[in-house]
């Protein structure tokens, strides 16, 4: 039974989402993400410039004069989320979780897609593959994929980017939007994303909460490593541990971005202590301006 506080959660989400999706995001979704191919629409008749390719022979023979095919953009669209559940995504020092953040992420994505009739899946993953919901429309069946966003009991506790990436081609018959989203500490998953992202679009959103870029200065503290499952003392008020600590943050995530750059693959990073609503219409807007390029 889903406790009372998480159906509180769920509700909310659903209310604030669905204005967001209404008021904002009208537009941007549909904007920013292709079809997967062109299908018929009608035929037409010939004007200077169509292209010959384009005459459909039989109606121009039962006419008299030339008709054109005409095609529009197959629109409907396949959603993927690759969630990470790991136990890391269950940090958070600024009133929310980074998995908090993420389902939030996750409902206006998936709210702006069956606005557009587009089909909704997810993946949640830590060490293995925790739970795959194959790709449906509906607001009904949007819920279900926050509701697992929100709740869930993962047997795993590190993280396998690699392995979910591996079944989503395994279980998709058919070009995906996929989204990863993850605070991406993981073993290295590159070549396997690099793979993937020829075969589906992916975007990854990256989770962080600022605790993990500066450590807080709190005199002697105990940490619990959460998915390796060990504890140790560090003296946050040391100068030096800290400076370490921020530097070794600052590697990680440029080496993270470096690596996105490196295949060509999208990427926003979203902090728990800020709106995410800024981040996702910078990627929106950074979208549609290279559709225009090209």
């Amino acid at each position: 039974m889903i406790p009372k506080e998480v159906i509180r959660k769920l509700r909310r989400i659903q209310i604030t989402t669905t204005r967001k999706v209404t008021d904002v995001f009208a537009g941007q979704y549909q904007s920013v993400f292709k079809g997967v191919g062109m299908e018929f629409d009608e035929v037409r008749e010939y004007n200077p410039g169509d292209e010959i390719r384009s005459i459909d022979w039989n109606v121009t023979a039962r006419m008299g004069h030339p008709f054109v095919k005409k095609f529009v953009e197959e629109r409907e669209l396949t959603i993927m989320f690759l969630l990470d559940v790991s136990m890391s995504c269950r940090f958070g020092t600024r009133g929310r979780t980074k998995n908090d953040l993420a389902a939030e992420i996750c409902s206006v994505l998936a709210f702006s897609a069956t606005k557009n009739n587009d089909k909704v899946g997810m993946l949640t993953f830590t060490d293995r593959v925790e739970k795959f919901i194959p790709p449906r429309k509906g607001v009904k069946h949007v819920m279900r994929v926050v509701r697992e966003a929100l709740y869930n009991a993962p047997l795993g506790r590190g993280t396998d980017i690699n392995g979910v990436l591996e079944y989503l081609d395994r279980v998709t018959k058919r070009r995906t939007i996929t989204f990863v989203i993850s605070d991406f500490i993981a073993p290295d998953f590159k070549k396997t994303l690099a793979v993937t992202n020829k075969r589906h679009d992916v975007i990854a959103l990256a989770i962080q909460d600022p605790a993990e870029v500066v450590l807080p200065k709190a005199g002697i503290v105990r940490l619990h490593d959460a998915e390796m499952a060990y504890q140790y003392e560090v003296d946050t008020s040391n100068p030096r541990i800290r400076r370490d600590y921020e530097k070794h943050t600052a590697e990680f995530i440029s080496r993270r971005d470096k690596l996105f750059r490196s295949i060509n693959v999208d990427s926003v990073v979203f902090r728990t202590d800020s709106s995410y609503m800024e981040p996702l219409m910078r990627f929106f807007r950074m979208r549609e301006r290279r559709l225009i390029r090209r």
